[in-house]
């Protein structure tokens, strides 16, 4: 009976490692989904954010699905910026590599794109401000 009791708590954390395991399967599969034929997509803890026909459109995962934030046109793009996420309008450094901004701007609009990597995004602000020269 007691070697039954020692074995429950690692049967509760297996089960619940598997419905994490497939809450995040069903999630990269939504995503994909979602940003099937686009130029550019990304997926991390912050959200997801695709690159189609000129539009740029990113979400948050919640409630089972994708709930859209918002969307910026991209021949519109002037100017992005790497921002802080925590920090209000301060710029991010070279050396910091967590969670960050892209602060897109153009035409008398701004709009900011959350990202978990600060590298990922200074990947992404210069396939964006390529994309834009190109548009134009």
């Amino acid at each position: 009976m007691s070697h039954g009791l020692l074995w429950l708590p690692l049967l509760m954390v297996f089960v619940l490692l598997a419905a994490l395991g497939w809450l995040e399967r069903r999630r990269q599969f939504l995503f994909r989904t979602w940003a099937e034929g686009s130029e550019l997509a990304k997926l991390d803890g912050c959200g997801g954010a695709r690159l189609k026909d000129g539009q740029l459109h990113w979400c948050r995962f919640e409630a089972g699905r994708f709930q859209e934030q918002g969307s910026f046109d991209v021949c519109r793009l002037e100017l992005v910026e790497l921002m802080s996420l925590a920090s209000g309008d301060a710029p991010l450094t070279e050396e910091s590599q967590g969670l960050c901004r892209l602060r897109l701007v153009g035409k008398g609009s701004q709009m900011d794109v959350p990202f978990s990597d600060g590298s990922r995004a200074r990947r992404w602000s210069e396939q964006l401000m390529t994309c834009a020269r190109c548009d134009l």
